[in-house]
């Protein structure tokens, strides 16, 4: 095959053709993926260190990172004896006095500078009988070109032990003047209404900074084009469905009376509002595309099935999808229950496993010819209603269940099966609090409702910190807890242990007074630690390196109470509902977001019967970790901890996020709504004025395109 001839400026060169480079260096480059000069100028800087303010000698202070610019008085290369390292040892010089440096382990560099040599060094301030650099960064004073390791804004890059941080500066600056090729990929007006730095100029100040204040305005540029990307994608999406068409569901106020009455509780006032807006978005011709959101136990469930009653009865059909089977079995038993008492609608289940309709077993071939048939059915499954194989005659509305547990093409996928051009309306159902920014920012193609309260007769879990020398007392606790025909989950960060070198553990409940190890624990240790602390109980294991079988299995015998404490990682967030689990341990619970601290509480408390806990296992003694699990302790409103989740730990590690789809921010802060707000603006009003096409954009298009992951 004919190689392809590439321009010598063009960023897609390959970096061994634009500039000298050892072979050993270009092997560092591609072990981090960098072929290209486009790619090196991509592999942004993390973080810079600012050596600008240039000191004299004697303004140091001991123990200050600082820089100065200096002659070398004296230098010479001293060998290691006897256990002392070999270095190089300078003396350095400027107009108000002189200094000590110690480079240890570089002997070599007493080669490299000569006595007069003018250098810039920056370090920590040492003092040894007098200010001292140690190991500090060193580069000659260049009168011809810029500075590239001192004396200025220095990047500073995520690399590996392949390729030295100095090699790869040096590299970057060499092919900086290429960064002049990138071409432009905003809308020039938004680039100027928005008081943007132009693009090309914001990738080399990004490197380079020639001053702070340009470093923060690269970072804006950097930020918006983030935001903007995505907040196109959501634009699009919007666009799209206020142009697509939908089966226009009839609100039936005497049916859902009748329903609503014929239960044995009475519907919170947030129910009753969440299913109401949901009812007024089904009677519209436009697509519904709304986020329930509620906390665990908080009857976001029922809810779905209301109103999806008067879907069943007006003869259209809906497809209810779940993550686990067993979260499909559950739903599919309480739709058994609830609509008891409305037999002219068929209620399937629909998984890999398992086939029912109406409560009779049934064949699979028959159940995809039931579906394809249609009528008023309510199909409730996991990933095996998105096979082809699946076919729909009239979908109206489609729910899914902690919709961020699905990949993007699946969701999409089951919106597709509508046979015609009509689209099902929407409901994703979701138990993670999302903070209201976040919704801003990534969910606002969304309609959101929300369920902030538990049902009456819900007790609140009580909730405390558990440290070492209290471990033995809290196993007591939850002794007398399974004694009393309770069970326990107990939480591991891990799933095995990263070091598997231990004692044997003493038996009995002794075990739990032994000094744990500073690692975290994991489940598959912590399984067998516990067989020794409860001997008499059963101890179950599950995790999402387990076989489907083996998890489905293990969940069941939970579930039947054939195991008693059940060892889990996080895999467990989103689970089935069992009433007889009365305790929650988390292990390590210091290495957890407050936010999913939340979801594991939500795993127990669900019965009205009796008091439940949820027990934080630490061994941290940090204040500023104790005081985070303290804000876990003190509320059991999980939209509250999902707000301080965002300003603890920012936007990148809120949990659930990682798990939607969405693409990790690297310069955007979620919390700038301010940003945010401009770029939702422009996004909108540029996506509008084109009419959801933006291949007048390519560039900007193919971004958009990725950011459209996430969306159904």
């Amino acid at each position: 095959m004919q190689k392809t001839e590439i321009q010598p400026n063009s960023l897609d060169t390959a970096i061994e053709l634009a500039i000298k480079i050892r072979p050993q260096t270009l092997k560092g480059l591609h072990s981090l993926g960098l072929v290209s000069i486009g790619d090196a100028l991509k592999h942004f800087p993390y973080r810079h260190e600012d050596f600008s303010d240039i000191k004299k000698i004697s303004e140091l202070k001991t123990g200050e990172r600082s820089s100065v610019k200096a002659k070398i008085k004296q230098i010479k290369k001293i060998n290691g004896f006897r256990g002392s390292y070999s270095r190089a040892e300078a003396v350095i010089s400027d107009d108000t006095d002189s200094m000590k440096v110690v480079w240890f382990n570089q002997p070599y560099l007493a080669d490299q500078f000569a006595k007069g040599d003018e250098i810039y060094l920056a370090g920590i301030v040492g003092d040894y009988h007098g200010p001292q650099f140690n190991n500090p960064i060193y580069e000659k004073v260049n009168i011809s070109t810029e500075q590239v390791h001192t004396a200025r804004m220095v990047p500073i890059y995520s690399l590996n032990s392949k390729i030295p941080a100095r090699t790869f500066r040096a590299l970057l600056f060499e092919l900086l003047p290429y960064a002049n090729q990138f071409t432009e990929v905003l809308p020039l007006e938004i680039v100027e209404s928005a008081g943007l730095m132009p693009r090309a100029e914001a990738i080399k100040e990004l490197h380079f900074p020639s001053s702070i204040e340009k470093l923060e305005q690269t970072k804006k540029r950097m930020a918006f084009e983030e935001i903007f990307f995505l907040q196109c994608a959501v634009e699009e999406h919007k666009y799209d469905l206020e142009k697509s068409k939908a089966f226009a569901i009839k609100f039936k106020q005497d049916l859902t009376a009748k329903f609503a009455a014929s239960l044995p509780f009475e519907l919170t006032a947030e129910q009753k509002k969440a299913a109401w807006e949901i009812f007024l978005d089904l009677e519209k011709t436009t697509p519904m595309n709304r986020l329930l959101e509620g906390d665990v136990g908080s009857g976001k469930t029922l809810v779905a099935l209301i109103t999806a009653l008067g879907v069943l009865t007006q003869n259209y059909q809906t497809a209810f999808l779940c993550p686990t089977e067993i979260l499909a079995e559950q739903h599919y038993n309480s739709a058994l229950k609830y609509f008891a008492d409305y037999p002219y609608f068929s209620i399937i289940l629909l998984t890999s496993k398992k086939q029912f309709i109406n409560g009779h077993l049934a064949t699979k071939k028959n159940l995809l010819e039931e579906i394809a048939h249609g009528g008023p059915q309510l199909v409730i499954g996991t990933h095996a209603t998105i096979q082809d194989k699946v076919k729909f005659d009239k979908l109206a509305y489609v729910i899914i269940d902690e919709q961020h547990r699905f990949g993007v093409d699946q969701r999409a996928n089951l919106q597709k099966k509508q046979t015609g051009s009509t689209i099902p309306h929407l409901l994703s159902m979701t138990a993670t609090p999302i903070p209201r920014t976040l919704q801003l920012s990534i969910y606002g193609d969304l309609q959101i409702s929300r369920i902030t309260k538990l049902p009456s007769g819900r007790k609140p879990v009580i909730t405390a910190i558990i440290g070492p020398t209290e471990r033995l007392k809290a196993y007591k606790s939850i002794a007398k807890q399974v004694q009393e025909g309770r069970q326990i989950f107990v939480v591991t960060p891990l799933i095995t242990p990263k070091i598997q070198d231990e004692e044997e553990a003493p038996t009995g409940l002794v075990a739990g007074a032994r000094i744990a190890s500073k690692e975290a624990k994991s489940a598959e240790q912590e399984a067998e630690a516990l067989k020794k602390v409860f001997p008499k109980f059963k101890i179950g294991l599950l995790h999402g390196k387990l076989s489907a079988p083996a998890k489905d299995s293990a969940m069941r015998d939970f579930l039947e109470n054939k195991t008693q404490i059940l060892v889990s990682t996080t895999v467990i967030e989103v689970g089935v509902d069992v009433p007889n689990a009365s305790v929650m341990v988390i292990e390590n619970a210091d290495r957890f977001g407050l936010a999913q601290l939340h979801q594991l509480r939500g795993r127990v408390g669900r019965s009205a019967d009796h008091q439940s806990f949820c027990l934080l296992f630490t061994e941290n003694e940090n204040p500023e970790a104790l005081d985070r699990l303290q804000k876990v302790v003190s509320t059991n409103n999980g939209f509250e901890l999902a707000e301080m989740d965002l300003q603890l730990r920012g936007s990148g590690n809120v949990y659930g996020l990682e798990q939607s789809g969405i693409p990790r921010f690297i310069f955007y802060n979620i919390s700038d709504s301010t940003l945010t707000t401009s770029a939702k603006s422009f996004a909108h009003d540029l996506v509008y004025k084109e009419k959801g096409n933006l291949s007048k954009f390519p560039e900007l298009k193919n971004k958009v395109e990725e950011y459209l992951i996430h969306l159904e």
